[in-house]
């Protein structure tokens, strides 16, 4: 299970130092691909093949499956740390999150994400003034 925040900086090569408490979790090779908001996903590979076996229940007569899957997996990178722990973020996906120096990693029960910094404390700013209200929107779930 993937928790907390970690703040780091791209190198001048694009690479990034995943946090070690979330390299622990991921692996030496993992899964990076666009996610929503416009923050990348990342899966260890076991996640990862469990999401694709789902994924492929999509009805591919739907047009929206057809293009969200086009989207999602056109995006996804294999990527493995190097031995200081450092990753290629690939240009495409920084481009896609609005990443350019700083960066958030944040723990998402099972997969981390990757934000611009700008990016997540602008969402963070938004989101936290309504979580009362997204815990309500959640009883359903029994929490």
């Amino acid at each position: 299970m993937f928790t907390g925040e970690y703040h780091h900086a791209l190198d001048g090569k694009g690479r990034v130092i995943i946090p070690s408490r979330l390299r622990e979790g991921l692996g030496d090779s993992f899964v990076i691909t666009r996610g929503l908001d416009h923050c990348l996903f990342v899966y260890p590979n076991s996640e990862w093949v469990r999401l694709e076996q789902k994924m492929k229940q999509l009805p591919f007569t739907r047009r929206d499956s057809r293009a969200f899957m086009r989207l999602f997996f056109s995006g996804a990178m294999e990527v493995e740390a190097d031995k200081q722990g450092r990753v290629l973020i690939p240009q495409n996906l920084r481009e896609y999150a609005g990443i350019e120096k700083d960066v958030m990693f944040i723990g998402v029960s099972n997969r981390v994400e990757i934000w611009s910094e700008p990016a997540w404390k602008k969402y963070f700013g938004e989101a936290d003034g309504n979580y009362e209200e997204l815990a309500e929107k959640l009883v359903d779930f029994d929490l």
